[in-house]
């Protein structure tokens, strides 16, 4: 196969249920792309995702070259991100989510969004933002909030830093400090590397089975904390104008 230009990576956890049917929509979004790979990235389940991994590539036309990467313990999803888009072999990088609640069917829009982006003069980060979401009220609110918060403390100008269907350059998501947490803060962090940001509606839709493996909480408690992180790295980063070899 032709090097991949687009790497699609989809970070799971515990969705037995949820994997062929996702597989089997990425494989009709194939055709619709430049050549292009998609990794699966298992952070630690305990279920039977990795069987249905293997299933999928065995007994799904045009996901042969399925590319299964499995934590031995649970990292968090942007540990599981990062190590997706670190083995990825695409310049491009698409990321989704592994429960049924994006719709791969928009990523070509947001890929050709992210060309455009580079032609005019930077590759940008695209973010899918998900005007309705297929959520609970109170998943709902917390996110509201979160996003609120986010945007009048790092002025991200990002309505949802935490979308999961983001397109972006692999060498700039490499570029960024890592840490858990870090797929929430995308729009900052990168603005902050002078990525321009571009944000297109998608369509959102209720989880296929399953639930959430976060808790409003858990993520409120954490979200905090990075928040205060973020802070302080963006204030502690210094970039020069220009390069130059002399």
């Amino acid at each position: 196969m032709a090097s991949p230009v687009l790497s699609i990576v989809v970070t799971v956890l515990n969705e037995q249920e949820n994997i062929i049917p996702v597989c089997q929509e990425l494989a009709t979004v194939l055709p619709n792309l430049p050549v292009c790979e998609v990794i699966f990235v298992d952070d630690g389940s305990v279920d039977g995702t990795l069987d249905m991994l293997r299933q999928a590539r065995e007994t799904i036309s045009g996901l042969q070259e399925l590319r299964i990467l499995r934590h031995n313990k649970r990292c968090g999803k942007s540990g599981a991100l990062r190590t997706g888009i670190k083995n990825a072999k695409g310049r491009w990088i698409a990321t989704i989510d592994g429960d049924g609640q994006d719709d791969p069917s928009e990523i070509p829009e947001l890929f050709a969004l992210g060309l455009s982006g580079e032609k005019a003069g930077r590759a940008p980060l695209v973010v899918g933002t998900r005007l309705k979401r297929r959520d609970t009220i109170w998943r709902r609110l917390a996110t509201r909030f979160a996003n609120g918060l986010r945007q009048r403390i790092l002025a991200d100008e990002c309505p949802d830093t935490g979308a999961p269907m983001k397109v972006f350059l692999r060498e700039d998501f490499l570029n960024l400090p890592q840490f858990e947490g870090l797929h929430r803060f995308l729009p900052a962090l990168m603005k902050t590397y002078r990525v321009p940001l571009v944000c297109k509606p998608v369509r959102h839709r209720s989880r296929l089975h399953g639930e959430s493996k976060y808790t409003n909480l858990g993520r409120a408690i954490v979200g905090v904390r990075d928040l205060l992180g973020v802070v302080w790295l963006r204030n502690r980063t210094r970039l020069p104008e220009t390069v130059e070899e002399c």
